[in-house]
């Protein structure tokens, strides 16, 4: 199954699509007819990163598409993705594409239309559009066009639940999200819900949960042989955050509604392997709660038992994340996973040392973190390391429980929430931590402004190099 953005029959007319650079422009120039080339030259057409020029032909129609690529040392990978939004409807030929600028087309042609009148559904395409009326691409020889359209998708539907306002995308719509794709991909789905969670063990889920009329829940998903490796991923599925009794102020819970962005990411990265069909035997767990205010919400100074059975000092209601995370993190490591990772809209702190860009990852494993900065930098998903710093783990310290959540200081949120998730963590061969901010601020080619499923893909490029797909098998 490909993309309706993507036409497989190259036998097609298609109107070629010239990606130049200054540093080729002119010999580009030189080869194309006499008025084509003046009226470029006309247009002030300079190849600067992301510059769009249509060339007519002598009846007056679209013969061929210059696009800058700028200056080498700026270049974008993932540049391709302004075309879907520049070009008038037809099939188009982008010369020398490769398989990540079909992928940044995809990426680039998202649209979250839900809330408009008339529109529906999504798939990457905007919704309800007719794909006709929309630009499309060739696609290029030798690129797996069927493989990326499966990325672009799972990219789509984590960006369609981080997009999704919190009235419809509660704990039970991302629960509901997560047994659609089990059924695709012939997936077990078991959800524990409400005090359930108590019962089973998963205290601290059920205390950040319990003030909202939504009941929390922890979605489990399993799919793939049962004698493959296993990966485990966790995602932070907090529906919406009011900061509980130490409420957020206005301007830092209008967005609240992507703090489930590490639950997508999960979700979408989940898509990714079944889809692929991996060698491996993957569990996906994903705690989904919406922090509430009311009588019965936890509160600063309680104390909470974890799944672990360390006890835990609240030091602030709005860090809610990192316990229903530990519970998650407690019960995947019970199994022993070979990888264990969860992605978690955590700290502010990461945002303040890395921007929104450039999620940090905290790891043990030295050959893990080389691998991850090599594949994110190739799949245009970038990640930057930052350390579980030990003797920062004393901050950690309380006087009445094991251990708080908190530091208690400003400094170093971000590592020290990475030290706190990794007390829960003991029996997994290797375990590594997103803290990712979930959303574009500011529109970049192939990233409209609004959710990002960030990580996703550099977690499935990873998960492809070192699981690889049987021959002829199949992961259900």
């Amino acid at each position: 199954m490909t993309h309706p953005l993507i036409e497989t029959d190259t036998s097609l007319e298609a109107v070629p699509v010239h990606a130049i650079g200054p540093e080729g422009l002119d010999d580009l120039l030189a080869e194309l007819p006499g008025p084509a080339a003046h009226f470029a030259k006309a247009q002030g057409f300079k190849a600067k990163k992301g510059e769009t020029v249509l060339l007519p032909d002598a009846q007056g129609g679209l013969a061929q598409v210059l696009f800058g690529l700028g200056d080498k040392m700026q270049r974008d990978p993932l540049l391709a993705g302004l075309l879907p939004g520049r070009l008038p409807a037809g099939l188009y030929r982008l010369n020398g594409a490769g398989r990540l600028d079909v992928l940044a087309w995809l990426m680039g042609a998202y649209r979250f239309t839900r809330y408009r009148s008339g529109k529906s559904g999504n798939d990457g395409t905007e919704n309800g559009a007719d794909d006709g009326a929309r630009a499309r691409l060739l696609a290029p020889e030798g690129v797996d066009v069927a493989g990326v359209a499966q990325i672009a998708r799972a990219l789509a539907l984590g960006r369609d639940l981080i997009n999704t306002p919190a009235n419809d995308c509660g704990p039970a719509e991302i629960a509901q999200a997560v047994e659609r794709l089990a059924q695709r991909h012939n997936a077990s789905c078991q959800i524990i819900e409400g005090d359930a969670l108590v019962a089973e063990n998963l205290p601290m889920i059920h205390a950040v949960g319990r003030a909202s009329p939504r009941a929390p829940r922890l979605i489990d998903l399993r799919w793939g042989r049962a004698d493959a490796p296993r990966v485990t991923l966790v995602g932070k599925g907090v529906a919406f955050d009011t900061g509980g009794l130490n409420i957020k102020p206005d301007n830092a819970m209008s967005l609240m509604k992507k703090d489930m962005g590490g639950a997508a990411a999960a979700i979408a990265a989940a898509a990714m392997v079944m889809a692929s069909g991996l060698d491996l035997r993957l569990r996906l767990l994903v705690p989904a709660v919406e922090n509430a205010i009311s009588g019965n919400a936890f509160r600063p100074g309680d104390v909470l038992p974890s799944r672990k059975g360390l006890s835990v000092e609240i030091g602030n209601t709005d860090a809610e994340g990192r316990l229903i995370l530990a519970d998650a993190l407690a019960l995947a490591d019970e199994e022993a996973p070979e990888l264990l990772i969860d992605f978690a809209t955590l700290t502010g702190s990461a945002r303040v040392a890395l921007g929104p860009d450039l999620p940090p990852f905290m790891t043990d494993d030295e050959a893990l973190a080389a691998d991850l900065a090599r594949i994110g930098m190739a799949e245009a998903d970038p990640v930057w390391r930052l350390p579980l710093w030990q003797p920062y783990d004393d901050l950690l310290r309380s006087s009445v429980a094991d251990l708080n959540h908190i530091s208690g200081n400003s400094f170093a949120g971000a590592i020290i929430a990475g030290l706190f998730l990794r007390r829960f963590v003991e029996k997994a061969e290797s375990y590594l931590h997103f803290d990712i901010y979930g959303w574009v601020p500011n529109a970049k080619p192939g990233r409209p402004k609004g959710g990002e499923a960030q990580a996703a893909r550099l977690v499935h490029a990873l998960l492809t190099e070192r699981y690889p797909a049987r021959a002829g098998g199949s992961g259900a």
